[in-house]
């Protein structure tokens, strides 16, 4: 609703495109033995450092980035600054500024990088330095709005045995 009536026709396009391909937040059952309860599902990955030098490039970030329903995290430079304070407050509320994303208490689960070959080496570089799980990094040439969304979401399979208890799962979470 933003992107359209800030004369924004193709970003709003991208979004309802991200919107429909996105599917993060589905759960499906799984069949399985008798006794057994299994499910699938697509879940957000927490926090997605958006990085890029044009706005246009950061608002399809943030488009990718809110249809699967992540938080964003934004370097805090003029240009992010500027474009958060023009968005609606649904949107800020999901969007971290932050000073220096290198430094290892700001949290992210994966990068979009939107910038040449020399800037994304660099952000490869300095993302492969942080401490913890390995962090995928989405690098795309400005302009580009091919943003991969599955590479922004988690897999989550849970097998609930239930003939273990009797038939009743309820029964294995008593401590």
């Amino acid at each position: 609703a933003w992107a359209s009536s800030n004369q924004q026709a193709a970003l709003a396009e991208l979004c309802a495109e991200y919107e429909a391909h996105s599917q993060s937040g589905i759960t499906r059952l799984l069949n399985g033995p008798t006794g057994e309860r299994n499910s699938y599902a697509i879940l957000p990955r927490e926090h997605v450092l958006c990085l890029a030098e044009v706005e246009t490039d950061l608002l399809t970030q943030l488009a990718a980035v809110l249809a699967v329903g992540s938080s964003a995290v934004l370097p805090e430079s003029e240009l992010a600054k500027a474009l958060v304070a023009r968005l609606p407050k649904e949107v800020k509320a999901r969007i971290t500024l932050v000073p220096d994303w290198t430094k290892d208490d700001v949290i992210f689960d994966a990068v979009v990088h939107h910038g040449d070959c020399d800037q994304l080496r660099d952000v490869c570089q300095q993302v492969a330095k942080r401490p913890g799980a390995i962090v995928g990094v989405q690098g795309l040439s400005q302009g580009e709005t091919s943003i991969a969304l599955e590479r922004l979401v988690i897999e989550r399979a849970l097998s609930v045995n239930t003939a273990a208890a009797g038939g009743n799962a309820s029964l294995m979470t008593i401590g």
